[in-house]
């Protein structure tokens, strides 16, 4: 468990908290850190779910996100937003888990999946239904309804043509009112 220790303060420092704590975490402060990954665990764990589709590859992926922002964060300039650096590389590394899934873990009835569960640790009815959408039309569906991407981000980044990704998300909409 991490202390509730409280942080050093820098000197002439002059914005806002989570700079400040972004700034403590690059010097190798863990207790910001840690204050960063309370702030922003549910937002990447709910958009892990929603693009891995299953609990278990999301957690996996959530967890290698904050490995990655710990081990990238000293190169972290502030020349965009935390939260626009973190959203990008949470779904990088989510779809990349989705890609590596188990051929047996996309098979799987169901029934068998526990529901998701919104950044307030309660399922959303949108959440209850993504899982039953298969891969592609779902992370299309989160990437572009949810997330607010372009066709033509989306077909980067899940290397499709922007054809492809619209014809997804039509998909994914067809089958989401036939299960309303």
């Amino acid at each position: 468990m991490v202390s509730q220790e409280p942080l050093r303060k820098l000197p002439e420092h002059s914005g806002s908290e989570e700079e400040h704590l972004i700034t403590l975490a690059q010097q190798g402060d863990r207790h910001a850190f840690a204050r960063l990954y309370r702030i922003h665990h549910g937002r990447v764990y709910a958009l892990c779910l929603r693009l891995c589709g299953a609990p278990q590859p999301a957690e996996d992926a959530c967890q290698e996100v904050f490995v990655r922002v710990w081990q990238r964060l000293p190169q972290f300039r502030f020349e965009a937003q935390f939260s626009s650096w973190l959203h990008r590389l949470t779904v990088n590394l989510a779809l990349d888990q989705a890609r590596k899934a188990h051929w047996w873990q996309r098979l799987l009835p169901l029934g068998q999946q526990p529901e998701p569960l919104t950044e307030l640790g309660e399922p959303s009815p949108l959440d209850r239904l993504l899982p039953n959408l298969p891969t592609r039309p779902r992370q299309v569906f989160v990437l572009f309804a949810i997330e607010g991407y372009q066709h033509k981000e989306i077909a980067h980044l899940l290397r499709i043509s922007e054809g492809a990704s619209k014809a997804h998300y039509h998909r994914a909409r067809q089958q989401l009112k036939e299960l309303l």
